[in-house]
């Protein structure tokens, strides 16, 4: 049953208030290619991402946050904190008072507890300012008691085809001033499955780049016959990236763990075990170190550059898996066939996971080529284009500023 929330780590560093809001009207749009890969935009198959970069910015890439899950990143890119501040540390993960959260948990999913500092459209709806999402993970809850304006359920199966999403967001956006969001969200998942089945270099993956590269240029129409393209700073990202796994590089949980000796958190990438009392060193001895295909560390052992390990959600010993290897229940590998599939969750700093970040609008340079950012990056841009004082957060809020037409204004208050 849910209760209180677990206690959570002290929070990062707060910025400071400074003036008084402005009447600027512009709104903002940021639009979620999941699973789109950062050398995807190279291969010549995105036009309207292209027309994008040309007419806006683009970084080199951006690196996610470990780990490099969906539900992780994608809170992450709202709330410019890591995994360890925000909470949301895998896409599968348990809570001694909360209980479970699983992606097909819709009722966890929906839990405002679950999710831990502020995302942009909870820090606009205080400053005053209508917020509207089309099925962004977090925006489904209520978190701090608030939630969006407007804001759409994600039900597997049951959701607006990618053109009525697009549809629904531009009429949004057209809207009188006293009804239009300042900050919308618009979320497309058909990357990322045709990755996960077919393999980021398959024919369906790709196919499945130029269908949301269409799905973009029926946005920027859309954006340009209604007036709006002087009014609305689009920004277009993905979460992560995707590697190639080969069917056979995949081990059993069941060969690292049994159930007698420990809880599983989670699989896939990122494994996450939870000793039962008694098998506390067994286990430490037995997993510890560096395997063939994979690695496990204590908590508070793992690499510096992952940032995580300190919340009380993540387990005591944390294994990722080399790059194109799975761990998974030996039921679900019994099902598998031998094809080559996808999967990410991999070390952040690898080429695969790479993610992608383009924009334009009235705010933004044109033509500019940034230097790779991160993904807790995009939080500082998102609060200066609305105006408002952002919560605390652990991003960089210099990483975008040259990419701005004005990059010295400052952040009025809330």
């Amino acid at each position: 049953m849910l209760a209180a929330c677990a206690t959570l780590p002290p929070p990062p560093r707060a910025a400071p208030a400074t003036s008084s809001a402005g009447a600027d009207t512009r709104s903002v749009l940021l639009v979620s290619l999941d699973g789109f890969r950062a050398d995807y935009f190279d291969l010549g198959i995105t036009p309207n991402l292209a027309r994008i970069a040309s007419e806006g910015i683009r970084a080199r890439w951006m690196t996610p946050v470990f780990p490099s899950l969906t539900f992780p990143n994608h809170y992450s890119l709202v709330t410019g904190l890591v995994p360890d501040h925000h909470g949301i540390v895998h896409n599968s993960m348990r809570d001694p008072e909360l209980g479970e959260f699983k992606l097909s948990n819709r009722i966890a999913v929906a839990y405002g507890r679950w999710w831990g500092g502020e995302p942009i459209w909870i820090g606009a709806e205080k400053a005053g300012l209508r917020s509207a999402t089309m099925y962004w993970p977090g925006s489904e809850a209520a978190i701090g008691g608030l939630r969006p304006t407007r804001w759409h359920r994600y039900i597997e199966g049951q959701n607006l085809s990618l053109e009525a999403r697009v549809d629904t967001v531009l009429g949004w956006l057209a809207e009188p001033e006293h009804t239009r969001p300042r900050i919308a969200t618009l979320y497309f998942e058909t990357i990322d499955k045709a990755g996960h089945e077919h393999g980021p270099e398959s024919t369906q993956a790709h196919a499945a780049v130029r269908r949301i590269d269409a799905v973009l240029g029926r946005l920027l129409h859309g954006l340009d016959a209604r007036g709006l393209r002087d009014r609305v700073d689009l920004i277009v990202v993905s979460d992560h990236g995707m590697a190639s796994v080969a069917a056979h590089q995949a081990i059993a949980i069941e060969d690292l763990v049994g159930p007698d000796e420990a809880d599983v958190a989670s699989v896939g990438q990122v494994i996450g075990i939870e000793p039962k009392r008694g098998f506390e060193q067994s286990l430490e001895r037995k997993l510890l170190g560096t395997h063939q295909h994979y690695a496990c560390w204590r908590k508070q052992q793992l690499p510096s550059q992952w940032r995580y390990g300190t919340h009380p959600r993540i387990p005591t010993i944390v294994c990722q898996m080399d790059e194109g290897w799975n761990m998974l229940p030996r039921a679900v590998l019994a099902k598998r066939t031998s094809q080559t599939r996808g999967a990410h969750g991999y070390d952040p700093s690898l080429a695969s996971m790479r993610a992608l970040f383009v924009a334009r609008g009235p705010s933004f340079k044109s033509g500019v080529l940034l230097a790779p950012i991160a993904a807790i990056d995009v939080y500082p841009l998102l609060a200066r284009l609305l105006g408002i004082s952002p919560a605390p957060n652990d991003g960089n809020s210099a990483a975008l500023q040259s990419a701005l037409r004005d990059p010295e204004a400052p952040h009025p208050a809330r």
